[in-house]
């Protein structure tokens, strides 16, 4: 519904056309690269692919497409990821709808888009943790064995120990538990 609302939303101004609609990542990731639009508004949460990771993806890709997310999460955290993942904008839903149309267009000029107060708290405090030991956090906790882990991520159990020690301590958490709860939070998983 909120899809299907949005597209219309968009499809009202006279110079924005929707080319295309997907409900997981993966499949979004697909059309893009075989419609190759200007722009790709997308969510961070999505089934098989995160927008994050559609957007790391296309950037890695090289893709000429701007990624605008667009998403109820107002953490500093979500925000340095999406811009390390290449976003060009980082807007949430409760955004007025001809906003978002003038956020898609100054997108499309080669601007950023990003909101301003969530521009401001990103860089109030810095996520400390490294691209692995943000990996394995997320699989720990999501209640995986470290033996898990290592095979998942093609490692020794005492690397991801390691890792997770790491994060533990970075976070001034009591355990692993704790501290993949405490980067959730602030956006960083």
């Amino acid at each position: 519904m909120v899809l299907g609302a949005l597209a219309t939303l968009l499809e009202i101004e006279g110079d924005i056309s929707v080319v295309s609609r997907s409900r997981n990542g993966a499949d979004a990731l697909d059309a893009v690269l075989a419609q190759k639009p200007d722009i790709f508004l997308t969510d961070i949460e999505m089934p098989e692919m995160s927008g994050l990771d559609v957007a790391a993806e296309l950037k890695r890709r090289k893709a000429a497409t701007r990624v605008i997310i667009l998403t109820t999460f107002a953490r500093a955290g979500y925000l340095r990821r999406a811009l390390d993942a290449g976003a060009s904008g980082y807007l949430l839903k409760d955004m007025a709808a001809e906003k978002l149309a003038e956020a898609v267009r100054r997108v499309q000029s080669g601007l950023r888009v990003i909101d301003p107060e969530l521009a401001a708290e990103a860089w109030v405090e810095p996520d400390p943790l490294t691209d692995r030991e943000r990996q394995v956090l997320r699989l720990a906790g999501e209640g995986m064995a470290s033996m898990d882990i290592a095979e998942k991520l093609s490692l020794s159990e005492g690397t991801v120990r390691n890792y997770l020690s790491e994060a533990i301590s970075k976070l001034g958490a009591a355990n692993r538990v704790e501290a993949a709860r405490i980067a959730r939070t602030k956006g960083w998983l």
